[in-house]
């Protein structure tokens, strides 16, 4: 298969080799007709989704961590609602 794409030189690239099966191959290689563009790029944005999401699940598990230390007590909104400075309707 070839495309009508070329792939830019940048210093900050580096060419690896990657094995796939060959339905993820052919399936990556019908996105790249679709979206006009190459494997490269198309492996690079899906890796930048991927690692985006590991990050926010991360940060997620994090978050979820620090609330089971320290809960929430239940008169803690009260405490908030006497200090809060509410616009007159």
């Amino acid at each position: 298969m070839t495309v009508d794409w070329t792939v830019d030189y940048s210093p900050h690239m580096t060419t690896i080799q990657v094995v796939l099966e060959t339905d993820l191959l052919r399936a990556a290689d019908r996105a790249v007709r679709k979206l006009k563009t190459n494997r490269s790029a198309l492996f690079r944005e899906a890796l930048r989704a991927h690692l985006s999401r590991l990050d926010q699940h991360e940060r997620e598990e994090r978050d979820r961590e620090g609330y089971a230390r320290y809960p929430d007590s239940l008169d803690e909104p009260a405490a908030w609602d006497k200090v809060a400075d509410w616009p007159e309707d």
